[in-house]
């Protein structure tokens, strides 16, 4: 048996960066090596290997799909809040919303996609927000499609359950009160507001399913962990499956720019986002 103390070697690292990187085109390089594995050794202990060095021999050997896509789970990168960044969630309630209920109140739909759900606070922050600030929205249809890579990520979604580290971390005490229900330690967002959700799973690189054209889109602090061909797909993919007028956000240190000309940057309050179709104010002044 080898040693336990015994860190992963060159090989097993370089091993592992490509690995990610074929199955999620997530970019890892060796100054990653203590993020590495601080992220395998406790998978390793979960499985019942000796150590992260038995973990990677058997992912080299055995060709375990399971294994595999645990493995790119741990390696994946899952910090969110409830109201992230909040500009953003300012943008969309004061300008995006409702400049789509007004140029769609025929047709009354709405489709909003969180393509990273993480561990599910962005697309239940829209949720809430949704019910909050627009109840003509009760009588649309109204889908919102979260999405991941992570298996692991998206069975905590669908419970809907969080700490109360996670609520304290930017949920208004209003909407803890309102949305949520305390089970001993913990708050289970109220079946009204899961209801509202979808989570699938999707790996931004595969070929995607069929999905409706997209009014809002939400892609924040993803496209960092991707080299520029990565991207350039991404985006691509996203213009074929978003709404002529709808709308992107980004995280506030990522950028269309030198990637994807057919994405216009849109100021709004201190929030970015990207259209599609220049829109007739290039700069919304408001106080958010």
């Amino acid at each position: 048996m080898k040693d336990e103390d015994e860190g992963l070697s060159v090989a097993d690292l370089s091993y592992i960066c490509d690995l990610v990187y074929k199955e999620a085109a997530i970019v890892l390089d060796d100054t990653k090596s203590y993020l590495i594995e601080a992220r395998l050794e406790p998978l390793a202990r979960r499985e019942g290997f000796d150590s992260s060095r038995d973990l990677v021999e058997c992912l080299r050997t055995a060709k375990n799909p399971g294994l595999i896509a645990k493995t790119v789970d741990a390696m994946t990168t899952n910090e969110t809040s409830f109201f992230r960044d909040v500009h953003p969630f300012l943008a969309l309630r004061k300008h995006v919303l409702p400049e789509i209920i007004e140029r769609k109140a025929e047709q009354k739909r709405l489709n909003i996609w969180c393509a990273a759900s993480s561990s599910g606070q962005e697309p239940y922050t829209i949720a809430m927000l949704l019910k909050e600030h627009f109840p003509e929205l009760d009588s649309w249809t109204v889908s919102i499609l979260a999405t991941d890579i992570s298996e692991e990520m998206l069975a905590r979604c669908r419970k809907g359950m969080f700490s109360k580290l996670e609520v304290n971390r930017g949920l208004p005490a209003p909407l803890l009160v309102k949305y949520f229900e305390q089970e001993a330690a913990e708050w289970h967002v109220k079946e009204e507001v899961r209801s509202m959700i979808e989570f699938r799973f999707l790996n931004l690189i595969a070929p995607w399913p069929l999905i409706p054209k997209m009014d809002i889109v939400f892609i924040r602090n993803v496209l960092i962990y991707f080299d520029i061909k990565t991207k350039r797909e991404i985006l691509a993919n996203i213009r074929k499956n978003m709404d002529l007028e709808g709308y992107m956000f980004l995280g506030g240190a990522e950028t269309t720019l030198n990637i994807d000309a057919e994405f216009h940057r849109l100021r709004i309050g201190k929030s970015t986002c990207y259209t599609l179709t220049e829109k007739e104010l290039a700069e919304i002044a408001t106080s958010a």
